[in-house]
């Protein structure tokens, strides 16, 4: 049995081959935002720049979570099964440079990204803290510096913050994509020792 606040689950009950892939697998990358308030939706951005432009690990859940964050999150601290990393990536206003990339310490989000219920979601630091703490997942965020958003709907990312995607897609692929193992190089040279018949 597992108990979330109110809610209490039978984790025997659940067959782990019917809970969904960001439960099952090693690592889950999240893109947060809503795409339809500019520079909100650089998560949901650099989820689609990596689909498009890197093979995705099968180790790897590569997700655009959009505005339903919260529930993802708080299915993981239900489940049987949970991945053992987690990246939130989602755009903040931190007051610095528009575009510049930074980690933020779940414990230390914004308050005003905390209580911004109207844009996306993002889960407070108690569900992040019981993922990290009680669940032992290790739990990253990734930020980039907003723009100003805008007040009213409208669409794309601003060029600081556009420019910003690949360069979070080249950290994320550093840091979570495993590197395919290297076949040891032979060497095809002999030394004078080989080439008279002497061991080396």
């Amino acid at each position: 049995m597992r108990e979330i606040g109110q809610f209490v689950v039978d984790q025997a009950d659940i067959d782990q081959s019917d809970l969904p892939d960001f439960c099952r697998k090693p690592t889950v990358v999240l893109g947060v935002g809503n795409i339809l308030f500019g520079d909100d939706g650089f998560g949901c951005a650099v989820v689609d720049y990596l689909e498009s432009h890197y093979p995705v690990p099968e180790a790897v859940c590569l997700l655009d979570a959009g505005t339903g964050v919260r529930k993802l999150l708080f299915t993981l601290c239900l489940s049987s099964a949970r991945p053992q990393r987690l990246l939130i990536l989602d755009a903040i206003d931190a007051r610095r440079s528009p575009g510049e990339i930074f980690e933020v310490d779940p414990a230390e989000i914004p308050v005003a990204k905390l209580d911004d219920f109207s844009m996306h979601q993002l889960p407070t630091s108690n569900l992040l803290r019981e993922l990290q703490e009680t669940c032992g997942v290790e739990v990253r965020v990734l930020a980039c510096q907003t723009g100003p958003l805008p007040e009213e709907i409208s669409q794309g990312l601003s060029k600081a913050v556009s420019d910003a995607v690949p360069q979070a897609a080249e950290w994320l692929v550093r840091e979570y994509f495993p590197r395919p193992a290297r076949s040891p190089v032979k060497n095809t040279y002999a030394t004078p020792c080989e080439s008279a018949g002497g061991v080396v």
